[in-house]
This record gives C-alpha cells, structure tokens and sequence, in this order.
C-alpha cells in the first residue's frame, strides 16, 4: 500500500510506515519463552499508553493484539483507495496534557488543529446558528439568533467552566489522574455549587439547556451533545453529565477544545505504539489471546502459553470476563454485567466529491465546514428516533454529527475529493425482525435523507460510503455491543462506580474506557492502569540499565 508522500513528510511514525499492522516481531515460541513482567491484551490507544509508562518504568512489557492493525477504534485505515480514516474516533479533545508531556508525542510529530469554528446547526426553517468556540463571537451569534437567550446562555456555559475548572483544574489536582474520586471528594469540590452537582449527578440535558434557554431552536442545537455515544435519550437524567463530560478537556491548554489531528486520529495510537517500543516494549498484532490465567500469563488461540505475573487488559469487560473464563471472581462478574454496554450509534465514513452544501448557509468552503456540524431534531423526533430504536427499527429521522478531517488536512484524501465523518443516533444493535445485513442500506439511506433536510447536495456528492452499526464495531474493533466507551459513562457508572484497574483476580487489570475517567480517546487511563501496576507490584524485577519514568505533575 503507497503512502501519500505529503501524509508521510507531515507525520511519518515508524507505526505509520504500515499503518499499525505490526505483524510478530519474533516467533511466538521465543515471545513464549522470554521473560515477562507484564502483559497487555488489547492494542487500542491506552493499552499502548500502559505499555508505554511501564516500559519506560523498566518492566518487561509484550502487548497482544488480536486484529492485524494497532489502534483500536482509534487508528488509520484505507476504507477507500488512497484515502486514510480512523473508522470509530474522528476527533480529539480529551487526549490528556499529562501523557502528551510525558511520552512526547509532540515531539513525535503530534500536531492538531483547534476546531475553533465551534459547532454549525442549521434548522429545517431555513435559520441556523453558529456556536463559535471564541466566546466573543459566540455571544454575538446568539445575539443574533435569539437576543432573550444572551444571559441564559452566559450562565449555562459559566456552570460549565466551574465544574471544569473544580474537579479539573490544570496540574496534578486534575481529578482524572490516579485513583476514581469518591462522590464525597468530589462533593467537597463542590462546596455550595448546587447547579454545577445538578449537572454533574441529575439534570437531563434537555433540563439543563431548558434551564438556561428559552428559544426551542437553541435548546435543539445543544440537545445532541448529552447523549454522544450514550444509549439514553436527551430527556433522560444524567444526560447532561454527557455534556461536561467532552466539554471537561484541556487539549492545547484550551478549556473544552476539540480539535483534528494532522494525519487523522489514529497517528495518536501510533505515536503512543511509538513511545512504548522505543522505551522497549514488544508489540505483536495479529495474535489473539484465548484465556487470560490470573497470575501466570495468557494462553493464545493456538495454544500456546506465555507467563506474567501481571496481565492487563484493554478488552472491554464484557471480553475480558469471557477470557478470564472459571477463573473469574463471580462479585466482580456481577459488577461488570450491571454496566450497560449496548451501543446505539452507526457511523458512517464518507468519500465526498465535494463537501456538502448547507441551504442555510450555501458555500462549498465555509467556515462551518472547519468545525463540527450537526443535523438536529426536533423534541417529537428526539423522543420517537429512541423509543424505535429501542423497539428494534430505525426512524426516519437521525440527529447526525458531521466532520470534515480533509477541510483541515489534504494530506489524508485524493485531488480533488472530501471526507466526512458521519456519527449518528439511534440505531438498534439487534433489528425486531433481520439482521444488520438486511437492512444496511435502509440506515445508510436514513442518514443521507436527514441530512438531506439540509444540504442541496447530499447524497448527490457521496462517492461512497463505509457504514459501521454496533454489531460491525464490535467485530472490527473487539467493542463488546458496538459500545464506543466500553460501557455507559451516565452518572451511575463514573468517577468511583467506574470499574477500577484492580480487578480482584490476582495480577489481572483493566486500562481500557471501562476504567476511570471513561470514555473518548484519553489515554490516562492508560497510565492510571501503569501507576496501579507499579505501585502494587513494585517487587517485580526490572531490566537493568532503564530509566525509571519521570511523574509529571
């Protein structure tokens, strides 16, 4: 496969140069015959984080991958010839301060681009709004758009900044790094902030933009940000902790910044698989583990066995209980069956002749093309698109969410062609009656129709198209119920409800989404898994000669 040669100046990894397939590195009789400290199924983008800080931390580390490529979710494809997506992650906010510092990945060549543009919603009316991720031009836009909503919306996006900048401020008080806090921690973060704990524990998102905004318009254009990847509808408690929850990031050092990252999101896996064999980690792709045995190592599909004290796993909990088999604690097996982990997303990776046309907004270059863009519902189709999802159909209408990687990045396409990213909800994992491949086409034709409600050209443009259900995701890339975040991060299962590190079978972790502080591409819980390794099992020895890490703040 040819490298587009800008793509390759611009960001070129050693894990770039065969876009994460890796292969064996040696035999798997001489992996099975060294000596391992640790080992980590699973090479999605914090399995890699783990192994990186524990190698650096002098451990002997070999990283397991069933599927061919590293990554995960988050990686780098060709879905299309000469055309380079991630096919889950599209977008980075999230991705931790901490471990850009520590691994280097600036250095490494990690360049991103501030969505600054904010988010763009136009309105079957005709209207549309642009929510500026620059405060002054916000504000003048939604003066604009609804001149009675100026002060609502001050004071929604003020309780925002406060719960961000209480449980995580800049530095080592970040409340994501180390242990989960307990409610009662973060209570006394709180102090007296009634509103900040409503949105944190209670409200609903449509109780929270209804709180603050009277204009229906607007309340619809933020509706879709409390549910993200979450199988509940918008008037559901605790959507709105959804909302803080990507709006909590410093990336950049901007307070609830997203942003592309130059290449696409999956240079991020591979600078990290970077970090964590130059510090001498071993990874080997296309090496399934069979069972997992506490305290002894892993056996592989072929049936071979690899000893380690220490196992982590960057499964989900769903897989890694199934690979634990006999051996599991049946109390921790409880606790990972009372996290839902049924996905109800679909997304589709787009080749476009050009980007869309919006009628609110015409132009094939526009500023909203460079941010995000949402197809929004209205309340009545909010409430009928979940409740058929959840009878097993899709609706006629779905809330999208659109990116555009080549507006920002050239590098990544052909002359000449556009991609988009294409996030939608609600779709059923199962169908009440067919499987995904009967009605495939139905839901491609069901997201193209709604956005058909707001561009002239769609699906005129599409050349093509890559549509991912839940039960494809959970095939492609190991997500047990296609469930982007290895489980819901509604209130009742985050911060101390979230699984932790520790399991209770001996030397068994996890590192993955299903742990503190959730979901999206972090990698801190990555390193949170790494730290709990090395502070429980400090008596494991080292190779000589490393360099113990250095802990930022």
């Amino acid at each position: 496969m040819s490298l587009n040669p800008d793509f390759v100046s611009a960001a070129s990894t050693p894990a770039l140069e065969s876009l994460g397939k890796l292969g064996l590195p040696a035999p798997i009789r001489e992996l099975a015959a060294r000596p391992w400290d640790a080992i980590i199924v699973g090479a999605g983008h914090n399995g890699l984080a783990c192994a990186a800080y524990l190698a650096r931390a002098g451990k002997r580390v070999l990283v397991l991958e069933a599927r061919e490529r590293v990554g995960g979710a988050c990686t780098i494809e060709e879905p299309f010839p000469g055309v380079r997506m991630s096919p889950c992650a599209y977008l980075a906010g999230l991705l931790h301060p901490l471990v850009i510092e520590e691994l280097g990945l600036v250095e490494r060549g990690f360049t991103w681009t501030p969505a600054i543009n904010g988010l763009f919603v136009p309105f079957l009316d005709g209207s549309s709004i642009q929510l500026w991720d620059d405060d002054a031009k916000c504000e003048d836009e939604v003066r604009r758009f609804a001149p009675g909503d100026v002060a609502g919306w001050k004071a929604m996006n003020a309780v925002l900044t406060r719960l961000r900048d209480k449980l995580r401020p800049p530095g080592k008080d970040d409340l994501w790094i180390g242990a989960a806090p307990t409610r009662e921690q973060i209570e006394s973060r709180l102090g007296s902030d009634e509103e900040a704990r409503a949105l944190l524990f209670e409200w609903s998102m449509a109780e929270f933009v209804e709180r603050y905004l009277s204009d229906e318009r607007l309340q619809m254009a933020y509706l879709g940000q409390g549910v993200i990847g979450t199988n509940a509808s918008p008037f559901d408690p605790g959507t709105a902790s959804i909302r803080f929850h990507h709006a909590s990031g410093r990336l950049g050092g901007i307070p609830g910044m997203w942003g592309y990252v130059k290449g696409g999101m999956g240079m991020v896996s591979f600078y990290l698989c970077d970090a964590a064999r130059e510090a001498g980690a071993v990874i080997a792709s296309g090496v399934p583990v069979a069972r997992i045995l506490p305290g002894e190592g892993v056996m592989l599909e072929g049936g071979e066995r690899i000893s380690a004290p220490v196992i982590i796993s960057n499964a989900d909990p769903r897989a890694t209980s199934a690979l634990l088999a006999d051996d599991i604690d049946p109390s921790w097996q409880a606790q990972v069956d009372s996290v839902p982990i049924e996905g109800c997303t679909v997304k589709l990776n787009v080749l476009l002749a050009e980007l869309p046309n919006f009628a609110a907004r015409p132009g094939l270059d526009q500023p909203h093309h460079y941010g995000q863009i949402n197809a929004p519902l209205r309340r009545s189709e909010w409430k009928t698109g979940y409740a058929t999802a959840r009878a097993g159909e899709v609706a006629e209408a779905l809330w999208c969410e659109l990116y555009f990687q080549s507006a920002h990045d050239r590098s990544v396409v052909p002359s000449g062609q556009h991609t988009m990213s294409v996030f939608a909800q609600y779709v059923p994992y199962r169908f009440k009656q067919g499987s995904w491949e009967d009605h495939r086409d139905l839901v491609r034709q069901r997201v193209f129709d709604s956005l058909a409600r707001f561009c002239t050209n769609i699906p005129a443009a599409v050349l093509d198209a890559q549509v991912l259900g839940p039960p494809d995701i959970e095939k492609k890339v190991g997500l047990t119920g296609g469930h982007i975040f290895q489980g819901e991060c509604l209130p009742p299962y985050m911060w101390s409800n979230r699984l932790s590190p520790r399991t209770s079978m001996p030397g068994v972790y996890l590192c993955g989404a299903c742990t503190h502080p959730g979901g999206s591409v972090i990698a801190i819980n990555g390193r949170n898994a790494a730290m709990a390794v090395l502070e429980d099992a400090s008596s494991i020895p080292s190779r000589t000669g490393c360099v113990p890490i250095r802990l930022g703040a």
